[in-house]
């Protein structure tokens, strides 16, 4: 759950208020961070991405959407897909019944998610999309 509460801080710390931005960094693909809408039960879904162009088109490398959670102790971000489109992937953790309710969660994929999410952040930070250098367009206030 630390990792969780981790992802939430980083997030929003990225969207610095705003509900999509774009984060450029010399030498780097730019990030996109943005809010995307809530989930069938009402919780904030944050997409995390760098996009590639491939014959005109934007392409996802990679894309990771986090679920918010309102804990007791705070906010906790967990990332439950994941798409890379170079590599023709999408991946859920959960998946829901016609009501949109939970019927079943891959635990491989949700441990996966959660060691990625974590080693990207510390990877972001080493690029500089967290420093007061990193150019950040506001996209969406």
């Amino acid at each position: 759950m630390e990792t969780y509460r981790e992802c939430a801080k980083f997030l929003n710390e990225l969207l610095a208020d705003a509900r999509a931005v774009r984060i450029t960094v010399p030498g780097y693909m730019p990030l996109s961070v943005e809010e995307i809408g809530s989930s069938g039960d009402g919780q904030r879904l944050v997409s995390l991405c760098h996009y590639g162009e491939q014959n005109g088109d934007l392409m996802r490398d990679p894309d990771i959407v986090f679920l918010f959670h309102n804990l007791p102790d705070g906010l906790a971000a967990e990332p439950v897909s994941f798409r890379n489109d170079y590599l023709g992937i999408v991946q859920n953790v959960y998946r829901y019944d016609e009501a949109g309710r939970r019927t079943h969660v891959v635990v491989s994929l949700k441990q996966d998610l959660e060691e990625f999410a974590r080693d990207w952040f510390a990877t972001l930070r080493d690029q500089g999309f967290f420093s007061a250098t990193a150019v950040r367009e506001i996209l969406v206030s």
